[in-house]
């Protein structure tokens, strides 16, 4: 058990990337985390780690011991659902992670709906607008905005997303309506960078796509916060349909050339790939794609 607890020590520096983030993540004192990873490099008397004040880096039998103590601590986790029923029936903790607003406007209800058709399953929900890595994050599902990389991880399509201009009636009748897409150039606007750069904007034309240089007076890095300018009059901002779905609806937002916007980006659920597929799991793809596919066929006009 001392050694497995060691190893898992070991494995929780190199996915963290430090030994205090470590320790964060384990729960763990900083000074225990690394006596049990110095403790582990004596009883296998080889250097695992090369450490400095600013980073860690394996070495080369560090990294081959890694790779063979992530997939045992991986093995040992599947054996232990097995053996708790994990795989007969929905129980256990789910981890969901997704983007900040689509989480809270669409995953968030979907989840409460889940947990009272499924009372045996907890979630927990990460909303963050960086990418989670499923596997060193321990995240069971995610959601994903944009083209998948070939990674080898599981995907089922939930819809598709498009890019949106828009602005308040007030600015477009102080400031006039834009017809087509260099007409920007002439406007205040408001850049999600998460999204954007700050400085171009890309629009379809007619089989090509062409960029438009933006006068970006206010960048932020949340949608809430361009919504939020736009809705004051700001200016003109661009952002994913969902994220400004209720300011349109509620008329205090406009859909700006609609003709001109680029393709449609997919949304997908993801999981990793594996044997078998924790009944939790396939409960929640089951549960949650017909209702974000249905979700995902509102599109504001």
């Amino acid at each position: 058990m001392d050694r497995f607890e060691s190893m898992s020590a070991f494995v929780a520096v190199v996915e963290a990337g430090s030994f205090s983030a470590a320790s964060r993540k384990l729960g763990m004192p900083l000074a225990t985390v690394s006596r049990k990873v110095s403790e582990l490099e004596d009883q296998l008397r080889v250097q695992l780690l090369t450490r400095s004040t600013r980073h860690i880096a394996l070495t080369e039998p560090g990294r081959q011991f890694f790779e063979t103590s992530r997939r045992l601590i991986e093995e040992l986790g599947e054996a232990e659902r097995l053996a708790t029923g994990e795989y007969r029936a929905p129980k256990g903790e789910l981890v969901v992670s997704a983007p900040v607003v689509f989480g809270r406007l669409y995953l968030t209800p979907i989840i409460v709906e889940f947990l009272k058709a499924y009372p045996e399953v907890d979630v927990e929900l990460r909303l963050s607008d960086s990418v989670a890595h499923l596997l060193e994050d321990h995240v069971d599902v995610g959601l994903r905005i944009g083209e998948l990389p070939n990674s080898g991880i599981m995907a089922v399509r939930a819809g598709e997303v498009r890019h949106v201009v828009c602005a308040s009636p007030t600015y477009l009748k102080r400031r006039g309506t834009p017809k087509l897409p260099q007409e920007i150039e002439a406007h205040d606007c408001i850049t999600f960078l998460a999204l954007h750069a700050a400085n171009s904007w890309t629009f379809k034309a007619g089989k090509k796509t062409e960029k438009v240089a933006v006068r970006s007076r206010l960048s932020t890095t949340t949608a809430e916060a361009a919504v939020d300018a736009a809705i004051a009059d700001a200016g003109i901002t661009r952002l994913f349909c969902y994220q400004v779905s209720k300011p349109i609806n509620d008329g205090k937002l406009k859909l700006l050339l609609r003709n001109y916007e680029p393709t449609p980006v997919p949304v997908h659920l993801v999981y990793p790939s594996g044997r078998m597929v924790p009944q939790k799991l396939r409960a929640f793809l089951d549960f949650a794609l017909p209702r974000l596919k249905a979700k995902l066929t509102f599109d504001p006009q």
